[in-house]
């Protein structure tokens, strides 16, 4: 079983999205940090609320989770701060993956990210993610319906705007800079997304949950030793 993170917030997760458990073909456990809404973690970027992150996540390695992994790819600034508290192996952010997809490009081509927020993935995210810090980031349009959801919350999620608004950003990113030959999008959310990015770009796309299935194939079958369990 994998133990998935998610931020505490109020919009229906669908198929694809790393927060909604049909998404894999395998079996995961959720857990909400209480008070994690995306103004804390993301706009302000608070490390008060990392205990809050590692209580949660050994709660669900004493349920027998194999691996962690989270819902924000902005939560790669306290990748090695959870990895270093955690009895088993920690994945926080398709960030993440951005240092490798950066080395497969061919000369001349570099990485490009779409984010939630782009006025908040600065230099020490990407830097803790592995990311050179000249990465160029495109962000949804913060007043558009994608960034709204995420950040307000939704009854309904209207899946054909937010994958316009994650298609325009992609299309900034690649109008502003020509040598983009790849993509990573930053957000958990944005998965469902990817094949619109791609048939938009034409370019390589590189997301969150083909992160997690990826780094959920090389788990093992059974929990380490020296997993803590509660008495």
């Amino acid at each position: 079983m994998l133990g998935i993170l998610t931020l505490d917030t109020a919009f229906p997760r669908i198929a694809g999205d790393v927060g909604c458990a049909d998404t894999f073909d395998f079996p995961v456990r959720y857990a909400t940090v209480p008070g994690a809404v995306p103004e804390v973690v993301v706009h302000r970027g608070d490390d008060a609320t990392l205990p809050a992150f590692i209580a949660a996540a050994q709660v669900l390695c004493d349920a027998g989770a194999l691996g962690i992994a989270t819902t924000c790819g902005f939560l790669a600034r306290w990748q090695d701060a959870l990895a270093a508290a955690l009895p088993v192996p920690v994945l926080t952010s398709a960030l993440l993956q951005g240092a490798l997809v950066a080395r497969t490009l061919p000369a001349g081509r570099r990485l490009g990210i779409v984010t939630y927020s782009a006025d908040d993935l600065d230099a020490t995210v990407l830097a803790a993610a592995g990311v050179p810090r000249d990465t160029p980031v495109v962000g949804v349009d913060p007043a558009g319906v994608f960034a709204r959801t995420i950040r307000f919350g939704a009854s309904a999620l209207d899946r054909g705007a937010m994958s316009r608004d994650v298609v325009d950003a992609a299309r900034r990113l690649c109008a502003a800079e020509r040598d983009v030959g790849a993509i990573v999008l930053e957000c958990a959310n944005m998965p469902p997304y990817a094949e619109a990015v791609r048939d938009a770009t034409g370019l390589p796309v590189y997301d969150a949950a083909e992160l997690v299935r990826w780094f959920h194939t090389g788990l093992p079958a059974r929990q380490p030793r020296g997993v803590r369990k509660r008495g």
